[in-house]
């Protein structure tokens, strides 16, 4: 049985996880609405991996015993001056979820519950991969933001991505 402590805080890291999502979602939409489809597409990869993470929380809730419980999404930003001011904000955003799953960690050691010890340490890894991408690709849209050709050809490259849902593969 899920400790009562352990799944409101995974109940509250699912809602910020489809928050998240959402947030990429907004980002993609800006993406397409300034001509970017790229980018559009990378945000809205990101989308998909969030709402993935937050149904893996989901289904390990109840393969627990727990109770999911669906809180209301809050409102996400919708206008940005550039796509540096996207990318930061991702990187920065990263970052805090990463320190969302660090105090998910704590309380799982501070409980001695080892099965969630080992099902966070799945999002411990995933979040470094995470702020590497978003980190990268803002210091390369940094690097090219006023070179119009070059941020054509990101832009492709961009649009090449394709969701996975790594979640799975974790999975009995």
């Amino acid at each position: 049985m899920l400790n009562e402590k352990m799944q409101k805080q995974i109940n509250d890291q699912i809602n910020a996880e489809f928050w998240s999502g959402y947030l990429y979602l907004s980002m993609s939409a800006w993406f397409t609405q300034h001509n970017l489809p790229g980018f559009a597409n990378w945000m809205y990869v990101q989308y998909q991996e969030e709402f993935s993470h937050g149904m893996k929380m989901f289904r390990y809730i109840h393969e627990r015993g727990g109770d999911v419980t669906l809180k209301p999404i809050a409102k996400v930003d919708t206008n940005w001056k550039s796509p540096v001011a996207i990318l930061e904000q991702t990187l920065k955003h990263e970052q805090k979820v990463t320190s969302l799953i660090h105090a998910l960690m704590d309380t799982a050691h501070e409980i001695r519950d080892y099965a969630s010890i080992n099902f966070l340490n799945w999002y411990v890894d995933e979040q470094v991969e995470e702020e590497a991408h978003a980190e990268e690709l803002l210091s390369t849209v940094k690097m090219i933001e006023k070179d119009q050709a070059a941020m054509y050809a990101l832009d492709k490259e961009l649009s090449t991505r394709v969701f996975v849902d790594a979640t799975l593969n974790n999975e009995d």
